[in-house]
């Protein structure tokens, strides 16, 4: 057996401990769904009531709502990416790495599924193309299950994590999620598109209103490219904090 396919079948134990121990307190995995749904209703539905339509790239004009929805997906694939489980565990770094990341992303993939499903009960997939937004988001979850997991093993303490949080919310305002990144001035619309969520955010927003192009190809390449990084970042780190 290979060192990749016996660090992955170790790291399905990991997995599978996890998933053994949400079994019984599932609602703890489906709380942090909800908040992008409030904001769904608050701000797509209610606010974009008094908004109205919003111009795209093309000139074309969509609901607020519509605009909002795919941009709130990705934020919803992002938080149930975010990395809680411990690193105490008797197995190797490889494994710790494989399985904490693939429970981050199966988290990732509830939240996006569950948030679809309500999107799509209120019309709000305007393409055909947002059938390939669930696996876009997946391609989400990836990425920031990738990055949570290497950022948390820089965690001193339990307090620490609450970095994630500062960095989490000004990325999920200011990612061009509630309006189009032009209302920036050029100098900042450069700082907008280094961050991941904006990538996810164009990804998912893209496929859902069948304005999808060339550009959807880079959107997908960051993101996998991030994950990728710290999937090694984690695997490098979690083994020096094993060997200590």
């Amino acid at each position: 057996m290979t060192t990749a396919a016996f660090a992955g079948s170790r790291g399905r134990l990991l997995f599978e401990r996890n998933l053994m121990v949400y079994r019984r307190s599932w609602m703890v995995i489906f709380s942090g769904v909800f908040e992008p749904l409030f904001y769904l209703f608050s701000m797509g539905i209610g606010l974009g009531h008094f908004v109205g339509k919003v111009p795209l790239p093309g000139g074309r004009l969509v609901d607020y709502a519509s605009f909002v929805a795919p941009a709130l997906l990705a934020s919803a694939a992002m938080n149930g990416a975010v990395y809680d489980a411990v690193l105490s565990t008797p197995i190797e770094p490889a494994d710790v790495a494989v399985g904490e990341t693939a429970w981050a992303l199966f988290r990732g993939f509830l939240y996006a599924i569950s948030f679809m499903a309500v999107a799509g009960a209120l019309g709000l997939i305007e393409s055909a193309w947002g059938l390939l937004a669930l696996p876009g988001a997946v391609v989400i979850g990836f990425a920031f299950a990738g990055v949570g997991v290497a950022a948390t093993t820089f965690m001193r303490t339990w307090q620490d994590f609450e970095l994630i949080g500062l960095v989490q919310l000004p990325m999920f305002l200011f990612s061009a999620t509630f309006f189009p990144i032009t209302t920036y001035p050029s100098a900042i619309q450069w700082v907008v598109r280094l961050s991941p969520l904006y990538h996810a955010v164009q990804l998912l927003r893209a496929l859902n209103l069948g304005t999808v192009g060339w550009a959807q190809l880079v959107n997908v390449g960051y993101l996998l490219v991030l994950g990728a990084c710290g999937l090694f970042v984690a695997q490098r780190r979690i083994g020096k904090l094993l060997l200590k």
